[in-house]
């Protein structure tokens, strides 16, 4: 059934709560402070059962100025406001700014009240309505219908009952969303049942013994118990007044403004990318770096404004902003909040969360600002394809995705699929879910492909780079999993060649100048005729000038026409093919090999014979068995 919760809207002393009390029998000022002095301080709550056997959710809010904030807790989640004007007082200060607020929420449905109907004569009636009527040509509730009752004799209640559910037939099926949030108004302790919360649930459902995350602090619980309209229920859904008993949790831990939340689905932040509305009743323009406060859902946080695209918003302007808060909250893309000046408190603007996990924004950016525009304003797969490009390099998983743009997995993975069709997101990381925008991974592969290009520039008669050592020259693409995924792509396309942990562009091919050329014919004549004895490299590296030989040593290792048997020594090909050979024929011949032996069969010293023989251990030729050496089967 079709849940609707209403909420009162007006000036001090106008009459809410008596209009509640004669519409429900009950009296929602519980504290006694709130009896002494005969005023709502903080939110009460009651329900109505309507003509067809629904039950209408009821929150009455306080009406002096000191309470705003507490009005715009109350009016979080209500689908419903009853603007009450007091018949005998007409249009005051909080009436305005009350409707303000619900203007600045997005509420799009009302009825208007004159209370106190007994207290005047028709001429008087007549005027009020007049003045009601033309204060209201310009606002959301220019056609809404208007009501005259007397809380004291009753008179116009039942038509009053008969027109709320009339309204309330009327207004669609909220949308559910697809996880449950409810932002804490009330924190109490019940004895025999712990800590209870009270709130409007204002998406997704949730049942008893659900586990629950309670942001921002992060805080797990389970659900004992569900409480809708004074009855325990089993589950609860969007657009109820709710009070839940959770487990394990302690009073002093919670406070209104915190949410209870689907386990581990929101994120808490101090940045919020928004666009501001400053209300044409501003008293003055707002300036960049402006204190205020913020009030989204139950939370009031102060906070620093960040103009992005100007140094100064006056009245009735718009503009993209950046709102830092003192201390965490946790919202989500769509949701609406208001703004109140710091000092003096009153109500000057508000909207829309764009972003619900920025990073620290720089001003008049124009990339930026395109971003923040296409949130504002793009269709879901423009909105998707800008969260994921924020990602930049580092790229965005699916969950936080989903988070992000404040959609159900089933149907995020919808619009993902179109778009990875597109070729325009990439998925990167499998077991993550990681995904890239196209134009970064383009970024990422030009960068990699340049940075190759100039270290063989600067460093011709190297074959290429070490991979680990080609990702840590990257500026963007130094995630391992994403940087492994270019390599194996671009190989792929033949743009590049990996041997080992080498990486090359494939055109690359070490050539020598004519002073290297030199160099190569000395260094291969020098181990050519040193057979199985050849100098160790330190000994004749400082035959030649600079690092020439040992640039030109590494083409010849490379090119196979010298072996690397182990650090500073080497040996000419054709000499360590001999050797295998006759090592491969003794061996046949006889089985197995000593290192006297071996010593013996190479005529070469010890300091030769043991890292020769060791090499063709290595190379898989011999495998050692006890002091001696055998053919390794193949």
């Amino acid at each position: 059934m079709k849940q609707i919760i209403l909420g009162t809207a007006g000036h001090i002393d106008h009459g809410k709560t008596s209009l509640i009390r004669a519409l429900t029998g009950i009296d929602t000022d519980r504290l006694k402070e709130e009896k002494e002095r005969g005023i709502t301080i903080e939110l009460g709550f009651a329900h109505l059962a309507l003509p067809d056997g629904r039950l209408l959710g009821i929150v009455d809010v306080p009406g002096h100025e000191k309470f705003v904030k507490n009005m715009v807790a109350g009016a979080t989640g209500i689908d419903l406001v009853a603007l009450v004007i007091a018949a005998d007082e007409g249009v005051m200060p909080q009436t305005r700014e009350h409707l303000e607020i619900c203007s600045l929420l997005k509420i799009k449905y009302g009825f208007v009240v004159l209370t106190k109907v007994d207290m005047v004569d028709s001429d008087w009636l007549e005027l009020v309505r007049e003045d009601v009527t033309e204060y209201l040509s310009e606002t959301f509730l220019a056609e809404a219908p208007l009501a005259e009752v007397s809380s004291v004799t009753g008179e116009g209640i039942p038509e009053l009952i008969e027109l709320i559910s009339q309204m309330t037939a009327k207004i669609p099926e909220r949308d559910m969303g697809h996880l449950f949030r409810l932002p804490i108004d009330r924190v109490f302790t019940m004895k025999g049942f712990g800590t209870v919360i009270t709130g409007t649930s204002i998406s997704g459902q949730i049942h008893t013994g659900d586990d629950v995350t309670i942001y921002p602090q992060g805080i797990a619980s389970k659900i004992r118990g569900i409480h809708v309209h004074n009855q325990a229920m089993e589950e609860v859904h969007a657009g109820l007044r709710t009070a839940i008993n959770l487990q394990g949790i302690e009073k002093m831990m919670l406070q209104r403004g915190n949410v209870v939340a689907t386990k581990d689905a929101l994120r808490a932040t101090y940045m919020l990318d928004v666009v501001l509305d400053l209300l044409p009743s501003a008293p003055r323009k707002l300036k960049n770096r402006a204190k205020v406060r913020f009030h989204a859902g139950t939370a009031e946080i102060i906070s620093t404004l960040v103009l992005l695209d100007r140094d100064e918003l006056n009245p009735g302007e718009t503009c993209l902003a950046q709102i830092r808060m003192d201390a965490p909250t946790t919202v989500l893309k769509g949701d609406r909040y208001v703004l109140r000046s710091y000092s003096p408190v009153r109500t000057i603007g508000g909207g829309q969360i764009l972003h619900p996990l920025p990073g620290k924004k720089k001003r008049f950016q124009e990339r930026v600002l395109n971003e923040l525009k296409l949130l504002e304003k793009g269709e879901e797969e423009e909105i998707i394809e800008v969260f994921v490009s924020m990602g930049r390099f580092q790229g965005v998983g699916e969950e936080e995705l989903s988070f992000l743009v404040n959609m159900s997995r089933k149907k995020l993975t919808e619009q993902l699929n179109a778009l990875k069709a597109k070729r325009r997101i990439i998925r990167f990381d499998k077991e993550r879910g990681t995904m890239i925008h196209a134009d970064f991974m383009e970024k990422g592969r030009e960068e990699l492909l340049e940075t190759l290009s100039q270290y063989h520039k600067a460093f011709p008669l190297k074959q290429g780079l070490i991979k680990e050592e080609l990702r840590s020259r990257m500026a963007g693409p130094r995630d391992p999993k994403l940087f492994n995924h270019l390599i194996h792509q671009l190989a792929k396309e033949e743009a590049l060649v990996q041997e080992k942990e080498v990486v090359r562009l494939k055109d690359h091919q070490v050539t020598l100048a004519q002073d290297q050329e030199k160099v190569r014919e000395e260094l291969e004549e020098i181990y050519a005729n040193g057979r199985l004895q050849p100098p160790y490299f330190k000994e004749i590296k400082s035959k030649f000038q600079g690092n020439s030989a040992s640039e030109v040593l590494g083409v010849m290792v490379k090119d196979g026409v010298l072996l690397k048997v182990k650090e500073d020594l080497y040996f000419h090909r054709s000499a360590m093919e001999t050797l295998e050979n006759e090592l491969v024929d003794y061996l046949k011949a006889n089985g197995e090999i000593t290192t006297p032996q071996f010593k013996e069969m190479t005529g070469a010293s010890r300091k030769y014979a043991i890292p020769l023989i060791e090499y063709f251990d290595k190379s898989q030729v011999t495998v050692r068995v006890g002091d001696s050496r055998v053919l390794r089967k193949k």
